[in-house]
């Protein structure tokens, strides 16, 4: 049995969604468990080093998880042998300048979306990786959500029929910072700073629609501000400059016709802060991140309009919950698990940048397509 320690740089990792995510559910996680088994007994061990900018964030986030390798020199890190993986998980302005430098370094690459602040930059990251010859991959996380991969059974089963229509409903009240401080970083809402829930959420929205349904070929978008000041972190007012809620359609291919409303400004009156439902011409499904439930053609109830009388049905009663039939790990955890096993073994792994540049290019669209206010087709990409 061999033990292959991976040297693996983490730079952005003190904000929220690298600190509990990447860094404590995934990287932490996996050390925990012993590392990443391989088919021939070989084990798969992380050995992270922290990076960030601010020094006392990076040594007290590396001193809580007891973790000696830490600095605020990128340059050095990558020019350690030993590390064989950068990881990018800074704002999205910050990043692609990074991945160049790590690509330059001979580093194989993994990063979180957007994975450039625009179409040209991704694709740009895409190609750089493919000349250079380091393995890469784009976090792809709602892939790995029990309820999506419940929602995935269904379609390979066939359950649907012929998928007619799709209904995506994704958001909750971000609070303004005044009488109660918000969830979100204040950067989320400047578009100076890479900011707004188009160029934030479409990236997801791509790859679960090209993932489970369909490839996305057009899209008519609206981006809304709703909410014009909000308070920093400092306690400071600022104007908000980029949009905190989008209402999309997407066409996919096959016809199947997407609605997709994003916002930050609406309050849940659903079962999950991300629900689907998909309709088709034998069933009916709606999922939220781990549930999912179903109705088949012949559990359809037949209810006719009538205003007068009291709603006879209890809708909601009608649908029955797909079981579990598996364990579900954090989808987080999930994907690292693959790109390690992909680095070590050469195993599939095919969300690459060039995934993430598909991202990138819908939230583009989606942006001209509200600037413009028309249907924008979406062409295919390639390297």
């Amino acid at each position: 049995m061999t033990t292959h320690q991976i040297g693996i740089i983490m730079n952005g990792v003190t904000g929220r969604m690298g600190t509990n995510q990447h860094l404590i559910r995934s990287i932490m996680a996996i050390r925990e468990q012993g590392g990443v088994k391989l088919a021939n007994g070989d084990i798969i061990m992380p050995d992270p080093i922290l990076v960030g900018r601010q020094e006392h964030k990076v040594k007290a986030l590396a001193e809580r998880f007891g973790l000696t390798r830490w600095s605020t020199d990128v340059d050095a890190a990558l020019a350690d042998a030993h590390n064989v993986i950068y990881f990018d998980a800074q704002m999205t302005n910050f990043r692609a300048e990074s991945i160049r430098k790590a690509i330059a370094a001979g580093k194989h690459i993994y990063c979180e979306k957007p994975t450039a602040a625009g179409l040209e930059e991704s694709l740009e990251l895409a190609r750089i990786a493919k000349a250079a010859g380091v393995k890469n991959g784009v976090v792809q996380d709602k892939l790995f959500l029990p309820g999506l991969m419940k929602l995935k059974r269904l379609v390979d089963s066939g359950f649907f029929g012929k998928i007619l229509s799709v209904r995506m409903e994704f958001g909750y009240w971000v609070f303004e910072g005044d009488w109660q401080p918000g969830q979100r970083p204040s950067w989320n809402y400047r578009a100076e700073d890479g900011g707004g829930i188009i160029v934030d959420m479409f990236a997801h929205w791509r790859y679960v629609l090209d993932n489970l349904f369909g490839e996305v070929r057009s899209v008519s978008c609206l981006g809304v501000t709703h909410i014009p000041q909000r308070i920093d972190e400092n306690g400071e007012a600022y104007a908000c400059t980029a949009d905190d809620a989008a209402y999309a359609t997407f066409e996919l291919e096959g016809g199947i016709v997407v609605q997709a409303n994003s916002s930050w400004a609406v309050r849940v009156n659903r079962e999950d802060l991300l629900t689907i439902q998909v309709d088709g011409t034998e069933g009916s499904a709606v999922a939220g991140l781990r549930d999912c439930k179903t109705q088949h053609r012949v559990n359809t109830c037949k209810p006719v309009w009538n205003p007068d009388i009291e709603n006879p049905f209890n809708f909601r009663e009608q649908w029955e919950e797909v079981p579990d039939n598996q364990l579900f790990d954090n989808g987080f955890k999930v994907q690292w698990e693959l790109f390690l096993k992909h680095i070590v073994t050469d195993s599939p792994f095919p969300w690459d940048l060039l995934e993430g540049a598909k991202g990138t290019q819908l939230s583009d669209l989606g942006m001209q397509s509200w600037q413009e206010r028309r249907w924008i087709d979406v062409p295919e990409l390639k390297l």
